[in-house]
């Protein structure tokens, strides 16, 4: 089986969702990983803080700068993701139609690189 990262995708900018609409998507989204869970497909998962609370931290030779905010300089950061096991990228795709209902945002699909022999 391949595995997949399933990652949910928050726009800059987009309103924020109320306290009982959030409360709503907290509970799909237990529903969806639980789902995920009984189908054996589940490796694992979670939501991520804002953007505004990551720190980059980058190498080059023996020098290391640390700087805050996220990495990448767009109006959309990743807010969260699911590592999951599939047969194909038809069955991620079900599955991440399945969390993007859940999640109430978008999901990118990617598979893993194969592991070298």
């Amino acid at each position: 089986m391949t595995q997949f990262m399933l990652s949910v995708w928050h726009r800059e900018g987009e309103e924020l969702p109320t306290g009982e609409e959030m409360q709503e998507m907290f509970t799909a989204v237990d529903a969806f990983n639980q789902e995920v869970q009984a189908a054996g497909a589940w490796v694992f998962g979670g939501g991520l803080e804002l953007p505004d609370t990551a720190t980059v931290v980058q190498t080059q030779g023996t020098d290391v700068s640390m700087t805050d905010g996220p990495f990448a300089e767009a109006k959309e950061q990743i807010g969260g993701f699911w590592i999951i096991e599939a047969p194909d990228l038809d069955a991620a795709l079900d599955w991440a139609r399945r969390g993007s209902a859940a999640c109430r945002g978008p999901v990118e699909v990617r598979p893993f690189q194969d592991e070298p022999a």
